[in-house]
């Protein structure tokens, strides 16, 4: 009862006209900076962040987060319209959101995302309420050996993506692994696979020059050629029917946006994972656990649904530790965390005690910012619907830009753009050999988390690979991932003996 009364007391705070105002503006601009290939939340956060200096702190820590949340939303926004990930958080909405939006669905694509987005923040903003100083002390019993077996369990979820052709699968995977390996070596800092000594490897391959290569440039190229610049995307309307009957869609998909915030909000309170791993690990799950899991690639609704409330049920999930540890969970919360900091406010379990006021309103506000989210989103559909109304040889062109807008922004360095367009052009040859890209994108996201945790474990057991098998947590989560990549290789057999 007594998290009740200090709800309350929040929702007071975070219903002032002040605070109501900084939440509507908060979320149309990150609704807007979310949708611009190459910004993203972490790019909003810190470019906007000067501004809240202006208003006192309760009012600016709620303003940033509104912003945050609304980035959260408008990643799947360019991701389903033109194929481009507004940022890296919104890569696997990319997967099946494009597709549908070819076959002229991209009005149900929005709303799902939209209400899978609503669903996925307020479980979390739940769970956060209801349990933030525990589950802050599980997260800090996650070490290296747990968060390698998380990264290994993402992996094997993603080994069945290609279907039945678990070879290409690999493939793609390694040449992802090999990409997040270039740059300076985590322990030593020696340059390692600096092709050709080309300075501009030396910083590594950023990852999203690498996913707007693929789905910016190489998506282009592949609806030019497929479709001849003709595409179903014009025929998209938002009817009252059709809103009914995404409704009805979320309702089929339960599963998906359960697991998705579960699996969102867990991974998103661990140090250094963030949204993108939670948002990838939910769209395998997903994947594997449907019963039309063919489907998933071509336009399948839970495709969208599962990273969607996943990747802002972890955004919330990332402002636990920054809060109760003082610990951010990812790069955008690591920027609150500073602000926090400048405002004289000190983060840690005793900011629950001496800043009840603060923290309260800012819980509240979450609520109110994922209210009026989805209902700015929803009304903003008929104008995105609107944009994928003009002809593809106009629209082409702006995806063009945007791409080499977005390869360009994150480090402003046209290696990048360059290494983009090759990415693009590789991605479209390998979309003609039927080789699937969605594991090579996992590969460079989760390498350079898996890779650090692999060595440190290592060197801190000398060698010893059981440290990961004997450890309370690490153990199961490595045997579940082991299971998960032996299954595949066994479905031949099952086919052959229970065919019969």
């Amino acid at each position: 009862m007594e998290i009740l009364g200090l709800l309350y007391e929040g929702f007071l705070i975070a219903l002032q006209p002040l605070n109501i105002t900084v939440v509507i503006i908060g979320v149309i601009v990150g609704l807007f900076i979310g949708a611009m290939p190459g910004l993203g939340s972490v790019n909003g956060v810190a470019i906007l962040l000067p501004m809240t200096f202006l208003v006192p702190p309760t009012s600016a820590i709620i303003f940033l987060a509104a912003l945050y949340y609304g980035a959260m939303y408008g990643g799947a926004i360019s991701s389903i319209m033109l194929g481009i990930p507004g940022a890296s958080t919104a890569v696997a909405t990319t997967f099946d959101g494009r597709p549908l939006a070819l076959k002229g669905l991209a009005d149900k694509a929005l709303i799902t995302a939209a209400i899978a987005s609503f669903i996925g923040g307020t479980i979390s903003v739940i769970l956060f309420t209801g349990f933030a100083p525990p589950l802050a002390h599980i997260a800090l019993d996650f070490g290296d050996h747990e968060i390698f077996a998380l990264m290994l369990l993402a992996f094997a979820t993603f080994v069945g993506l290609s279907g039945d052709d678990i070879p290409k699968t690999i493939f793609s995977i390694c040449i992802g692994l090999v990409f997040s390996a270039v740059g300076l070596d985590i322990m030593s800092g020696e340059p390692r696979l600096v092709f050709f000594d080309i300075i501009g490897f030396m910083h590594g391959i950023n990852f999203l020059v690498l996913a707007i290569g693929i789905y910016g440039i190489g998506e282009m190229m592949w609806t030019i050629e497929t479709n001849r610049g003709d595409s179903a995307m014009s025929k998209a309307v938002l009817t009252l029917s059709g809103f009914l009957g995404s409704l009805r869609d979320m309702g089929r998909t339960w599963f998906s946006w359960m697991t998705g915030s579960l699996l969102g909000f867990f991974v998103g309170i661990l140090p250094a994972a963030g949204a993108t791993p939670g948002s990838l690990m939910a769209y395998g799950v997903a994947k594997m656990t449907s019963k039309d899991s063919d489907n998933f690639g071509k336009g399948e609704v839970a495709g969208v649904v599962a990273p969607e409330s996943a990747n802002n049920s972890a955004s919330t999930g990332a402002l636990l530790p920054m809060l109760t540890l003082g610990i951010p969970g990812s790069p955008t919360t690591a920027i609150l965390l500073g602000g926090m900091v400048i405002w004289g406010l000190v983060p840690g379990p005793l900011l629950f005690v001496e800043e009840k006021e603060f923290v309260w309103g800012l819980i509240a506000s979450l609520y109110v910012a994922n209210l009026f989210s989805l209902l700015i989103n929803v009304a903003f559909i008929p104008l995105f619907l609107w944009v994928l109304k003009m002809p593809f040889t106009i629209l082409a062109p702006i995806i063009f830009v945007l791409s080499l807008v977005g390869g360009y922004s994150p480090t402003q360095d046209m290696h990048d753009v360059w290494l983009m367009l090759i990415f693009g052009v590789g991605a479209y040859l390998l979309r003609k050999l039927d080789y699937p890209l969605a594991p090579a994108v996992l590969a460079i996201v989760l390498g350079p988390i898996a890779e650090p945790a692999l060595r440190q474990s290592l060197l801190i057991s000398n060698g010893d690979f059981t440290v990961f098998f004997t450890r309370p947590i690490s153990g199961p989560i490595m045997i579940i991932a082991i299971i998960l990549l032996v299954l595949p290789a066994l479905k031949p057999l099952k086919n052959k003996f229970f065919s019969k």
